[in-house]
C-alpha cells in the first residue's frame, strides 16, 4: 500500500505494543504476525501506520458498525444468556480469510479506511441507550482495534456493562495484560479445526499455535470462553484434525469449554464451495463429544437439536434454543440440572425480559 493517511484526524492514535528498531522501522507486537514495519509502511491489518518510527493506529474510534444483538449471536451461549450486547467494528484485520463473511470491513486494505468516528463515551452512552446488558468487540478483529476497546472496555466497567470480544485469538500476551483487567468473555473462533496448512493457504497465517497460549492466559486471567470451529467442506472437515484440537482445548481450557461447529456458507474468494452438509456437522459434533467435551453445538443450523444445552451427566433439555433466541429454559436458579443436579457451565441468570417463545 502507498497511500499516506492524514495523521491529524481524530481517529488517528499513538499505537500501544510496538518497539522501535534501526533507521526509523518499527515492530508491532500487538498480535503474533509481530509485523515489522519500515517508515511509510503498514502492518498486516492494513490500520497500523509507522510514520518517521512512530507506530499509529488508523482505526481509533472510526466504526463501520455498532448494533444491539442478542449475546447468542457472538456466539456465546453459557455467558449471561439471553442478554443484549452493543456490538462495534471498524475495518482491517489481521488475517486474510478468503473466506471471510464480513470481507468488506476486515479486507479493506487496498481501500483504506472508513467509518464513522464515535468517541469511547459515546459508544458507552449509546450502549446503555439502547439497553445493553454489555458491549461487544467483533465482525472484524477486535485486536486491531485495541486501543479503542481498551479504552471503551474500562469505561463500560465503570458502568456495570461486562465486555466480551469475538477474536481470532492471535493477540498476544503482552497485549492481553491490560485488556483481561476489563475483559469478561471471549469467543475464540477457529477454522477448519486449526489445521496449520489451511491457516498458511487460505488465512495468511504462518501458525494456528499462538492461539493457544492467548486462551490459555485469558483463561488465568478470568475470561470466560467459548470456541467455535469453521468446517469448510473438502479442505477443512477433517476428523483426525477435529481429534487434535479437541484434545488441545481440553489441555488448554478444559472440558467444559463451550464448543460450536460452525456451518460455512459460500464467501468471498471461496464462493465456489458448497454449504457444509448438516451430516458433516452431526458426524463431527458426535466425534467432539466423544472425545471428552461436555457441550458441543452445531451452528449457522437453526432449529438443530444441537442448538440445545443438554445436561453432559443425565441428557436433560436444560436450555432450547432457536437460532439466536432462547425457547424455554429449564436450568434451576443456581444453574444446575433440575433433573439430576449438575453444575452447569453457566455464566449469570437467564435474562428473560429477552426471551422469544416459539
Amino acid at each position: 500500500m502507498s497511500r499516506k493517511p492524514d495523521l491529524s484526524k481524530p481517529w488517528v492514535r499513538t499505537a500501544k505494543y510496538w518497539r522501535k528498531l534501526d533507521n526509523n522501522k518499527v515492530v508491532c507486537n500487538l498480535c503474533y504476525k509481530r509485523c515489522p514495519i519500515s517508515d511509510g509502511g503498514y502492518g498486516a491489518c492494513g490500520v497500523r501506520y509507522n510514520s518517521g518510527g512512530t507506530l499509529y493506529t488508523l482505526v481509533y474510534g472510526l466504526l463501520t458498525a455498532a448494533n444491539l444483538d442478542p449475546i447468542e449471536k457472538k456466539p456465546l451461549t453459557h455467558f449471561h444468556p439471553g442478554s443484549l450486547v452493543f456490538s462495534i467494528s471498524t475495518a482491517g484485520c489481521n488475517f486474510m480469510c478468503m473466506f471471510c463473511q464480513n470481507w468488506t470491513l476486515s479486507q479493506s486494505r487496498r481501500n483504506g479506511v472508513f467509518g464513522d468516528f464515535m468517541t469511547p463515551e459515546e459508544v458507552v452512552r449509546e450502549a446503555i441507550r439502547e439497553g445493553a446488558d454489555g458491549i461487544s468487540y467483533t465482525y472484524n478483529e477486535p485486536t486491531i482495534f485495541y486501543e479503542f476497546m481498551v479504552d471503551v472496555a474500562s469505561l463500560a466497567k465503570k458502568e456495570k456493562l461486562f465486555n466480551t470480544m469475538v477474536t481470532n485469538g492471535y493477540i498476544t500476551t503482552e497485549a492481553l495484560e491490560e485488556l483481561t483487567r476489563f475483559l469478561d468473555a471471549a469467543t475464540v473462533d477457529f477454522k477448519a479445526s486449526a489445521n496449520k496448512e489451511f491457516y498458511r493457504k487460505f488465512m495468511g497465517v504462518p501458525d494456528p499455535e499462538p492461539i493457544y497460549e492467548s486462551i490459555n492466559y485469558m483463561r488465568k486471567k478470568g475470561v470466560f470462553i467459548e470456541v467455535t470451529n469453521l468446517i469448510i467442506p473438502k479442505y477443512g472437515d477433517s476428523v483426525e484434525d477435529l481429534k487434535k484440537l479437541v484434545k488441545r482445548l481440553i489441555e488448554t481450557v478444559g472440558d467444559e469449554v463451550p464448543f460450536h461447529l460452525l456451518r460455512f456458507y459460500p464467501h468471498y474468494k471461496m464462493s465456489y464451495l458448497p454449504e457444509t452438509p448438516v451430516k458433516t456437522l452431526e458426524k463431527l459434533a458426535e466425534v467432539a463429544k466423544s472425545e471428552g467435551l461436555k457441550y458441543v453445538y452445531i451452528g449457522n443450523v437453526p432449529g438443530h437439536p444441537l442448538e440445545n444445552t443438554y445436561c453432559p451427566n443425565c441428557g436433560e433439555l436444560l436450555i432450547r434454543r432457536y437460532g439466536f433466541y432462547i425457547a424455554e429454559w429449564r436450568l434451576t436458579n443456581s444453574n444446575k440440572c433440575p433433573k439430576c443436579g449438575y453444575s452447569v457451565n453457566v455464566v449469570g441468570a437467564m435474562r428473560r425480559r429477552s426471551i422469544q417463545w416459539f
